[in-house]
């Protein structure tokens, strides 16, 4: 009896086996070795216009972003210069302002006390009343009123050397620093004829007064 016919036993397995790995790699490298077809070049460029644009979007974000930080840099160097200008300026101010104040609340009180002296001064001079002199006190009434005018003179000229706006003329401001000379230093800068002139002047009202009264008083003698 005949037996079965396998075709396996007239097959090298191990042959076949070992081709097929080559066969499977030739048919790789033939496939790279190929030309693209149109669609896998179209593909490609599809994937390079999006790398494009994704590329793009993140150059405008990164430009956005930088704009905000410059922004942001001006913005901080602005308060930083801003702050330090101001304080210099407050600080300045404030101590222009304050020495101000002082020399103005000192002139006012200045101005005060002249103020009422202009009114004392104005009683004595109004309540001079010539009208009812008579001949045994006209000397003596003279000499007082001379004394009174006299006294209101020099209040006069007093204040008109410490408010010009008396003489019609408006306090010129002071340069920032100057400081105002002090008396001594006024009468320094005299020559002695300049001081001779300005010591006449400021006495020759009591002169007068003293002349009149010993004019009076030679008068009261000479009738006794």
């Amino acid at each position: 009896m005949a037996s079965q016919y396998d075709a396996t036993e007239f097959v090298d397995t191990e042959t076949h086996q070992h081709k097929s790995p080559y066969a499977t790699a030739a048919t790789l490298a033939g496939a790279m070795q190929r030309a693209p077809t149109r669609e896998e070049v179209d593909m490609k460029v599809t994937e390079a216009q999006q790398k494009l644009a994704e590329l793009k979007r993140a150059q405008e974000e990164l430009e956005r972003e930088r704009a905000a930080l410059e922004e942001l840099r001006r913005r901080q160097a602005e308060f930083q210069t801003g702050r330090q200008e101001m304080v210099h300026h407050l600080t300045r101010g404030l101590g222009l302002l304050e020495e101000a104040e002082f020399t103005a609340r000192r002139d006012a009180e200045q101005m005060a006390k002249t103020i009422a002296d202009f009114r004392d001064v104005l009683v004595k001079v109004e309540s001079i009343h010539e009208e009812v002199w008579n001949k045994d006190n006209f000397n003596v009434e003279l000499t007082r009123a001379l004394t009174a005018i006299e006294n209101a003179r020099m209040e006069w000229n007093s204040a008109r050397l410490k408010f010009p706006v008396l003489s019609g003329k408006l306090a010129e401001p002071k340069p920032e620093g100057a400081n105002e000379p002090s008396p001594t230093a006024l009468f320094a800068q005299q020559d002695f004829g300049s001081l001779c002139k300005l010591g006449l002047a400021l006495t020759w009202p009591l002169a007068v007064v003293a002349a009149l009264a010993l004019g009076v008083l030679v008068t009261v003698l000479l009738l006794r």
